[in-house]
């Protein structure tokens, strides 16, 4: 029997936002990125490579107003596409945590693919801003994720003092998480739940 793939395409069209956004998550981490964003673009890209994705976003956002619609929107988009390509969750690990080094900085994921959208995002750098990029936007982001994806995530700063360097902590933990959490494991023949639903 063949393995169902596990891809999504997802298109979005508001009047501050139209983005289309393609996932595969058995990937290599191929795909294109185009948000707008220069800064925001770099973390998508070190998320499709850390999480060996497929990714592939065009997005066309009212960035003369700000960059929140624009992130906050591919965060919406893609948690959406999380979901629909995960299906019913069926034989994956559902737990993923990841701790990862950028210079000075040290960041750490856990996720919960269990169907709970619930962000914890624990850094003193929320308003240090990258460029004309503020990390706050980063926490609009990962909660959009959650909640369109229906997935948990807590993310933490354990230290690190160049902004740059603790937003790459965090898309790089985000993404081995993921690539864990949504791992099969052959030992689990259904849904990872005592409930039986994810």
């Amino acid at each position: 029997m063949e393995t169902p793939k596990r891809t999504a395409l997802v298109e979005r069209n508001t009047k501050e936002t139209k983005i289309r956004l393609s996932l595969d998550l058995d990937g290599t981490g191929a795909g294109t990125v185009d948000t707008g964003i220069g800064f925001f673009n770099h973390m998508l890209e070190l998320f499709k490579k850390h999480a060996l994705v497929d990714l592939d976003v065009k997005c066309e956002g009212d960035l003369d107003v700000d960059y929140h619609h624009t992130v906050e929107d591919v965060g919406l988009v893609l948690g959406e596409a999380l979901d629909r390509a995960l299906g019913e969750r069926r034989g994956i690990t559902r737990y993923g945590f990841a701790s990862i080094p950028m210079d000075e900085a040290l960041c750490e994921a856990s996720v919960d693919l269990g169907g709970r959208p619930f962000l914890v995002m624990s850094t003193p750098m929320k308003h240090a801003m990258v460029r004309d990029f503020e990390v706050k936007l980063l926490e609009e982001f990962f909660r959009a994720v959650s909640v369109e994806g229906r997935l948990n995530i807590h993310l933490r700063q354990i230290y690190g003092d160049e902004a740059h360097h603790v937003c790459e902590g965090f898309f790089k933990s985000f993404a081995r998480a993921v690539r864990q959490a949504a791992s099969a494991d052959p030992r689990e023949k259904g849904v990872p739940s005592s409930k039986g639903v994810l």
